[in-house]
């Protein structure tokens, strides 16, 4: 309970100090967005004879000229004093005669402007415009030598909340330009902004509904967070103690903002805290962020202007004073090779996004070296483009060639175009060598600088082929790998078939050089031949790769093979493509399934594979590995890891007898044929030691029926090691509804089965009573008994010239029959129809009617 009340004191606490933080915030600056319009300064920069206007100097150097003029209206009704002070540390003020009195309204400085010099040893500029009042030139100069690091400070701020809202802006303008409709183009240009300008836009974004995306991501608020590689930014320069706890609080409050300015909080508020804090007799300090174009500082506030005591100077920030620090670029990949040969191509380069947010960068050449080492080197122009991702190859008739800097270290003058049409992308005639290394250079500034190396394809790629191995294959969705000696300058590539249909592929380039990636749809198409079309940038013609597309392949699982066999088995699916299997240099061929196989192997997911006739068993070992090689029917070849298994248990059937012959008047032809209520033995050999926990298996060859044999259960005996006496009862075994074929084979203790052998059919026999037939030799005789339904055809000779057909599902107790000779007459089981079984029943007078009697008696 304490614990909770103490948590919950903490948090009003909290709360208590971030809103009395805001509050005291809030009369100080009444916005902390920079959304003012300020009044205009125009500068321009000259250093060894060259000049620049403001918005290209990234940085200023001592002996520079600056020319300043005030771009005031006509109408300006309050005089404005512009003081230019430079400044050398937080600890060190500056003299006297480096702040420079400027009267705006003077005529001469409205035509003219004012020059001045950078001293030597000076480290910061910075401007004021102040309204005249008495004193304020003296008051100025004051204020900065007697407070000089919170005017260092504010310089420094200044500059990089500038560099930064630039960042921000050209972010937002430019996604301006995407439809917001189409989701894929936004998220595309937001990523290339993100990569060129160092920002990290809202993921969330994207999850959102496609109307509610574009204003998500064009929103000025708390999405966006900033990561500068060319200077650290003043978020991260705040980012330990009390400063960063109030930062992280007042970013996230409604009455400080609540997002409005939280991607450069630090810098905001830390001016708000700097100007707010500073008053003179006369002057309260407010920051301007200077948005500059060209020769104009464009300058934006967050506070009215004030021109009642304390009158209202703003605070406006020059580039630093330090040595030229040329920008971080980097290729986004360095492994991506760029094609030359492109209409319009983009380098992709990131690390120092005030090349794409500022005017620094300029005269940017891409530097191609001559192809194949003779010919003249090549230089582009380049054009900095966020919204494309990097850096543009621009089309201009007129390009600079730079040049290395002079003997006093000041670059030279750049050279004029060379030639009035645009520069075309290099040609080779030979492809011996598709890539050069290609590297962008320009000016920084005043200062030349070179960037980054490129690697650049120059001419088309050839010898287009499929990597070994690939294959299509109708019905499905395909991957497959191009090889070629360049892959960059690829255009498109389409899938044609026989028919003249042309197929549309996805594809980008591998992780590997000179190998892309290709995938197809080949759903609606079936297996035949095709190619593939590959459109390159720079060359009309079209190179093809023939292809073929096949059927599913067959999927192989396994192959068993045991020591000593000929006859391999292989699982799997699809397996009626397989032509042969080679093993060892065996040649193994598919065999048949047998008519009376059961449905797994008779299917296309088992396939037994066999070595030619009177072939010898291979003299595989139990435990080598092989490696089997499957040729399919379409000519692929697929190849399979085989371990050889034990040898198999191997049995021969010696004899078999009925245990306790029967009564019946059936003789049964086949001596294959068992009577299914009739117990019978039979012996096998087996041709090594027998296992006593070893087990013979009788099944039918579906196996319905299915029972095992061991010595354990006492179905089994051991004769000796080699020979066995099994015994079986099929009708306590199976049932009563037990026929046909039985098999038998043994299976050793670890559960391996041996080959099938034949052993017997199973057959039921009706039960036949009596036999009795007239006197007249013409009439037919009446058979009675039961299960007579177990008939097929019964007749008088072995042939069955003239049977008797019993009708499927007879219920009866009596058939008919021409009178049999003394040799009995013949029957056909419906359990084995191919057997004429031989029936002898004595025959037996009809029984005389009553009706017959008394029609014999009244004869005379």
């Amino acid at each position: 309970m304490m614990a909770t009340e103490s948590l919950r004191l903490r948090s009003i606490g909290i709360f208590t100090v971030i809103f009395f933080a805001c509050c005291n915030l809030l009369p100080a600056q009444a916005s902390a967005r920079f959304d003012l319009t300020g009044p205009k300064i125009e500068v321009h920069v000259t250093r060894a004879g060259k000049t620049l206007p403001i918005a290209a100097v990234p940085n200023l150097q001592a002996g520079d000229k600056l020319w300043l003029h005030p771009d005031l209206p006509p109408t300006q009704s309050v005089h404005y004093l512009l003081v230019a002070a430079f400044l050398r540390g937080t600890t060190n003020p500056p003299p006297d005669n480096w702040f420079f009195r400027i009267q705006t309204w003077d005529k001469k400085v409205r035509e003219e402007g004012v020059t001045i010099t950078v001293p030597a040893e000076a480290q910061q500029a910075i401007l004021f415009l102040a309204p005249e009042t008495g004193g304020d030139f003296s008051t100025l100069r004051s204020a900065v030598r007697g407070r000089p690091g919170i005017f260092v400070r504010a310089s420094q701020d200044l500059a990089e909340a500038g560099f930064e809202q630039a960042r921000i802006e050209k972010y937002l303008a430019s996604m301006q330009k995407v439809p917001p409709s189409d989701p894929k183009a936004l998220l595309d240009h937001s990523t290339f902004l993100a990569r060129t300008l160092n920002l990290k836009p809202n993921q969330d974004c994207f999850s959102r509904p496609v109307d509610m995306q574009f204003n998500c991501l064009t929103q000025s608020g708390t999405q966006t967070l900033l990561d500068d590689g060319h200077a650290q930014t003043i978020v991260a320069s705040l980012s330990s103690g009390d400063t960063s706890s109030f930062i992280n609080a007042a970013s996230y409050t409604g009455m400080a903002g609540g997002g409005l300015y939280s991607a450069y909080v630090g810098a905001v508020v830390d001016l708000i805290h700097l100007m707010s804090g500073l008053h003179t007799a006369h002057y309260q300090y407010i920051p301007a962020i200077a948005f500059p174009t060209d020769e104009s500082l464009n300058l934006r506030l967050n506070t009215p202007p004030s021109f009642n005591n304390p009158k209202s100077v703003i605070v406006i920030g020059l580039p630093a004073i330090q040595a030229s620090i040329p920008p971080p670029l980097r290729p986004a990949d360095p492994k991506q090779i760029s094609c030359l040969l492109r209409p319009t191509l983009v380098l992709p380069v990131e690390g120092a996004p005030l090349v794409f947010s500022t005017a620094f960068a300029h005269d940017l050449v891409l530097h191609v070296p001559p192809i194949h080492g003779t010919g003249p080197a090549t230089e582009i122009p380049l054009t900095p483009d966020a919204f494309q991702g990097g850096l543009v190859l621009a089309h201009t008739p007129e390009r600079k060639v730079l040049t290395a800097p002079d003997d006093s270290g000041n670059p030279a003058t750049p050279a004029p175009a060379s030639s009035t049409t645009p520069a075309p992308a290099p040609q080779a005639a030979s492809t011996s060598s598709t890539v050069v290394t290609g590297t962008i250079s320009g000016y920084w500034g005043f200062d030349a600088f070179t960037g980054p190396s490129i690697q650049l394809q120059v001419v088309p790629g050839t010898d287009w082929k499929l990597a070994a191995g690939d294959l299509l294959i109708a019905g499905r969705e395909n991957h497959l790998s191009l090889n070629s000696t360049g892959t960059a300058c690829i255009a498109s590539i389409t899938l044609d078939t026989e028919a003249g249909e042309k197929v549309a592929t996805q594809w980008k380039l591998a992780d590997k050089p000179n190998l892309v990636d290709v995938k197809v749809s080949l759903q609606s198409l079936a297996p035949g031949a095709l190619h593939l079309s590959i459109h390159q940038h720079g060359e009309p013609e079209v190179h093809t790769v023939a292809a073929e597309t096949f059927s599913e392949p067959a999927r192989l699982n396994a192959l068993e093979l045991h020591a000593g066999d000929t006859v391999a088995t292989l699982t799997g699916t699809s397996l009626d493509q397989v032509k042969s299997l080679s093993l060892s240099g065996l040649e193994f061929a598919p065999m048949p399934p047998a008519a009376d196989a059961p449905p797994s192997e008779a299917s296309n997911t088992t396939l037994k594979l066999t070595l030619p006739p009177n072939t010898p068993a291979p003299k595989f070992q139990h435990g080598d590995n092989l490696t089997a090689h499957f040729t399919l029917k379409d000519g692929r070849s697929l190849a399979l890891p085989v371990t050889v298994a034990p040898p198999r248990p191997m049995v021969t059937l010696l004899s078999k007898s009925v245990a306790q012959p029967g009564i019946s008047p059936i003789h049964l032809a086949d001596d294959d044929d068992m009577p299914v209520n009739q117990q019978f033995t039979f012996s096998l050999r087996s041709p090594t030691p027998f296992p006593r926990t070893g087990q013979i298996e009788v099944s039918n060859a579906d196996d319905s029926l299915r029972t095992t044999l061991s010595v354990p259960a006492g179905t089994l005996v051991l004769q000796n090691p080699h020979t066995l006496l099994a015994t079986l009862d099929p009708l306590k075994t199976f049932g009563t509804s037990a026929y046909g074929p039985l098999r038998v084979r043994a299976v050793s203790p670890e559960g391996i089965a041996g080959d099938w052998l034949p052993l017997v059919t199973l057959v039921r026999l009706p039960v036949l009573k009596d036999l009795h037939c007239p006197s007249e030799a013409t009439q037919y005789c009446t058979l009675t008994g039961s299960n007579l339904y177990l008939i097929q055809q019964i007749a008088t000779d072995a042939d069955f010239t003239n049977p008797t057909d019993v009708p499927e599902g007879f219920v009866g107790t009596t058939l008919t029959l021409p009178r049999p000779g003394k040799s009995g007459f013949y029957l056909r089981l419906r359990d084995d129809p191919s057997a004429a079984n031989t029936v002898v029943m004595p025959i037996a007078p009809t029984p005389t009617t009553t009706a017959e009697r008394k029609n014999k008696d009244a004869q005379p």
